[in-house]
């Protein structure tokens, strides 16, 4: 099922820029630059509950059958701690994720992410441990 999203509203990953400047075209199948940028489009296709886009970006010998969304959850923002380019093809991401569950509880998560490009695309490949 195709939903309509408004291309003029903020980005979830980032306020300073609008859905269609951001993550839009990456959502309908562009592929991203590098490693972050695919992490600030899956971050925001979980704010959107975009199920068909996080599993396409998810590499398929770590791809979970389904994603579950948090009922009534909302996504708060996002912030990227660091970038590392480990190869050419081969990258993580560190940030931190925050949403509001239902009843109203906050929720921060940090996590390092793995990123692999293969035929041109990155894929998210898993969380590594921040301890």
């Amino acid at each position: 099922m195709s939903i309509e999203r408004d291309l003029d509203a903020p980005c979830p990953c980032h306020e300073d820029r609008s859905y269609g400047q951001c993550c839009a075209p990456l959502h309908a199948g562009q592929a991203a630059a590098d490693a972050e940028t695919l992490m600030r489009s899956r971050y925001s296709a979980y704010a959107l509950e975009m199920e068909d886009y996080l599993l396409a970006s998810w590499h398929p010998d770590t791809r979970p059958q389904t994603v579950e969304f948090e009922v009534a959850s909302k996504w708060l923002g996002l912030t990227i701690k660091d970038h590392q380019i480990i190869s050419e093809d081969e990258s993580t991401v560190s940030f931190v994720a925050r949403f509001r569950v239902a009843g109203g509880r906050a929720v921060r998560m940090q996590e390092r992410s793995r990123f692999r490009r293969e035929s041109g695309r990155w894929y998210y490949i898993d969380a590594l441990s921040l301890s």
